[in-house]
């Protein structure tokens, strides 16, 4: 069993790689393999393999055929249906998934996804209820989100969730509620119903969010420094509803029943209390599991406790990796798409690390404070490699956080947090008791986990390691925690060691790396010398709470193992070229940071120079005392080495071009260029092209601009002087290597490099 379940994760595993999927017809193999598997007992692991990647091959073709018509991008359609998901409030704003019931263009019927993420901006955003109706006018796009290493894949988030297409709502429009139409949404309608009650109950403390998560799931509303503290400390798994939580209600469950069940004698003649217990297990489990949204986790604790409790219902046992096995096949066959989420990974690996350490000591662990500790650190072991490779970082002291939080808030927050919840629309007086004491339960915890995450070896952040440095560092976790006098056992740790010691490839002296980061409709871009790295721009807020600089920057930084930043050039104060510079220096150790009208910047002027590694860096604009507001007040960084020359230009204009043009003349001159102002028409004038004759050009610009950018009419001045150009929309993060033995290299950008099959083509009109 647990072969067969390998294989079929494997052949899952394998369709998830995929650049572009095989065509539909080839799934009316499944029926035949699955049929075929029981008569071959040779030829079970490939077709089981087989088997996992054309069911996994299935699945996804179901899923892109809920995406958006391309006829249908930019349109406003008016759509019936109702919200799906608990709505995420900001001070202005309000997001949820909607479920489409019917859809039309012009009055017209059409069809649109099944199910769209709509944002909903207004200085007062309306009361959002799951499951009650509304007609809405949204103004629809497809799925689509940045490309840059080191950074969250929104795309694939959207096709993990089954999102079809992401809208905001025309407030110009018909936007009204409807009248009821019954029960629908019923689980998530009381899950909002519960989140809503935790909140009202516990308003102005500062555990609501975490007692919500705690209780039903939803996450949302947990603050950014909550969050911050549970990352830093290894401790966010206790905010996702999984094996401990599960285990522990259904454990609870079984020991009240079967106490209660063993005082009526009649009863256990009928059906033993131990098989009652069992199944009350199971019944708790799956109520909480459903309360909590069936995420990953709690799938597979679900199916575990199934396994176990099933075993003493029907009296038999069980290998400990067989209820794993059979987690995981369950969990693929219900959605073979979980692999695309890091939560798989670390769910299923903590509790392999967990049998695998216990089965090396045959079961027989320490007892006690010892044991404990023993095995926090063998279950950390065992999710380094992983953490390091989705979050290039490893919590040090996550060990010690766990062995204090996890007991804690298992047994002293969970229980009245979940029992609060259930009770608060039975009993009110006994459900908000209980809540207050989930929340009083939880405070102590915060100046133990923020203590921990100030040391200042509390994590280490590593570079994005390549596939082989993961998989040797795998290997070598699972030999360190085999059993003790196993031949090679040592040489687990000289198989971390390329995980730990990888640094990527860095420009020789005298040449240097330009990253223009894939940011939307803003600007970031990363120039690496030798040993050190500049920032021009830090891209534009995302949101109320999340920022290029935290969800694109830091994240490329920690891939790249840049650690320091030595200046950050912020070329004005437009939002979408500032809105990240606190986030990034709050992650990375910033030198100087120049710009005109920003903060405490140190201002920039034409005339200022430095040299990183054989690198020259010059400011050419704006001149000494020109003022530091508008676009042509931008910090013009010119980039030169014997491997070529860069000019990045922020958003100056035709009136700044010209000054740059009179004051320079040829001296511009740059291989290189940045389209100012993501080029919009009143800046790439024609004889500012022609006094830097570029051989490229690059543009950061979103998807589908709102502002139509690039312009036509700069397309076409660029187009006629021959003039390669690339672009962020298209191609994603773009980097371009300035190397003096081989001159300029343009990789193909990270769209490109990274694509897989839900990804949208580089087309961008």
């Amino acid at each position: 069993m647990p072969l067969h379940s390998i294989a079929f994760f494997l052949g899952v595993l394998l369709l998830q790689q995929q650049e572009a999927l095989l065509p539909f017809d080839r799934v009316w193999l499944l029926p035949l393999i699955v049929f075929a598997m029981p008569l071959s007992r040779a030829l079970r692991l490939p077709l089981a393999f087989t088997a996992g990647f054309l069911w996994a091959l299935l699945f996804a073709h179901l899923t892109l055929a809920e995406r958006l018509s391309p006829n249908l991008e930019g349109s406003d359609l008016v759509v019936e249906g109702w919200p799906a998901s608990i709505p995420e409030y900001g001070r202005r704003s309000v997001r949820f998934i909607f479920e489409v019931e019917q859809a039309f263009l012009n009055g017209e019927p059409v069809t649109a996804p099944r199910r769209i993420r709509i944002a909903w901006y207004d200085r007062a955003p309306p009361a959002i209820t799951v499951g009650s109706p509304w007609r809405l006018t949204v103004r629809v796009r497809a799925p689509s989100g940045s490309m840059n290493a080191g950074g969250f894949d929104y795309e694939r988030w959207l096709f993990r969730q089954g999102i079809g297409a992401t809208a905001y709502v025309r407030v110009s429009g018909v936007n009204v509620p409807l009248p009821e139409i019954g029960a629908c949404c019923t689980v998530n309608r009381l899950r909002h119903r519960l989140s809503e009650g935790i909140g009202e109950v516990l308003a102005g403390r500062g555990n609501a969010g975490i007692v919500a998560a705690l209780a039903v799931g939803h996450r949302a509303d947990i603050p950014r420094e909550r969050w911050k503290s549970l990352l830093d400390t290894g401790t966010n798994h206790l905010m996702a509803i999984s094996g401990l939580h599960i285990g522990l209600v259904a454990g609870l469950a079984g020991l009240v029943t079967g106490r209660v069940w063993r005082r009526f004698p009649v009863l256990c003649l009928r059906f033993p209390a131990q098989r009652a217990a069992a199944v009350s297990g199971i019944l708790a489990g799956a109520g909480y599991a459903l309360l909590a949204g069936f995420a990953i986790p709690t799938q597979r604790a679900l199916v575990m406790v199934c396994v176990v409790a099933g075993a003493l219902v029907l009296g038999r046992t069980a290998r400990p990796s067989h209820p794993l096995a059979m987690a995981l096949a369950a969990v693929l066959v219900i959605d073979p798409l979980a692999v695309l989420e890091p939560g798989f990974w670390l769910s299923f690996a903590a509790v392999a690390a967990i049998l695998w350490w216990l089965a090396a000591r045959d079961g027989r662990g320490r007892s006690g404070v010892s044991g404990l500790v023993r095995l926090q650190f063998a279950i950390t072991l065992a999710i380094f490699p992983l953490t390091v490779w989705f979050f290039q970082q490893g919590v040090l002291i996550a060990p010690l956080a766990n062995l204090v939080a996890v007991p804690w808030v298992g047994l002293a927050v969970v229980p009245p947090a979940l029992a609060g919840a259930v009770l608060l629309p039975l009993l009110p007086w006994a459900g908000e008791r209980l809540l207050l004491l989930a929340d009083l339960a939880m405070m102590p915890v915060w100046p133990f986990l923020d203590g921990l995450a100030a040391l200042p070896f509390a994590r280490v952040s590593i570079a994005q390691p390549p596939l082989s440095a993961l998989i040797a560092a795998v290997a070598g976790a699972a030999l360190l925690l085999a059993p003790r006098g196993l031949p090679g056992r040592p040489l687990g740790a000289v198989l971390l060691l390329p995980l730990l010691l990888h640094a990527p490839e860095r420009p020789r002296d005298g040449d240097f790396t330009l990253t223009l980061l894939d940011v939307g409709q803003g600007l970031a871009a990363v120039i690496e010398t030798a040993r050190h790295a500049v920032l021009y721009d830090t891209g534009p807020p995302f949101g109320e709470n999340l920022d290029a600089g935290e969800a694109v920057v830091r994240p490329f930084l920690a891939a790249r193992g840049i650690r320091r930043l030595e200046r950050v050039i912020v070329s004005h104060g437009g939002s979408d070229h500032s809105g990240g510079l606190e986030s990034v220096r709050g992650a990375v150790d910033v030198g100087r940071v120049l710009s005109n009208g920003v903060g405490d910047a140190v201002p920039c002027h034409a005339g200022m120079s430095w040299r990183l590694d054989g690198v020259r860096f010059d400011l050419l604009h704006p001149p000494p005392g020109l003022g530091a507001d508008g676009n042509d007040a931008s910090c013009v960084l010119r980039v030169s080495s014997a491997g070529g020359s860069l000019l990045l230009t922020g958003d100056i204009e035709s009136l700044a071009e010209a000054v740059l043009v009179k004051e320079y003349g040829r001296e511009i001159a740059s291989d290189v260029l940045l389209l100012a102002h993501h080029g919009s028409r009143s800046s790439s004038t024609a004889r500012f092209l022609d006094a830097v004759e570029p051989r490229i050009a690059l543009i950061s610009v979103a998807h589908r601009s709102r502002f139509g950018h690039p312009h036509p009419e700069v397309l076409d001045r660029v187009g006629a002087r021959g003039i390669e150009l690339l672009r962020t929309d298209e191609s994603g993060a773009l980097t371009l290597h300035f190397r003096a033995k081989d001159g300029i290299e343009a990789l193909p950008g990270h769209r490109v490099a990274a694509r897989r099959y839900w990804h949208r083509t580089g087309a961008s009109r």
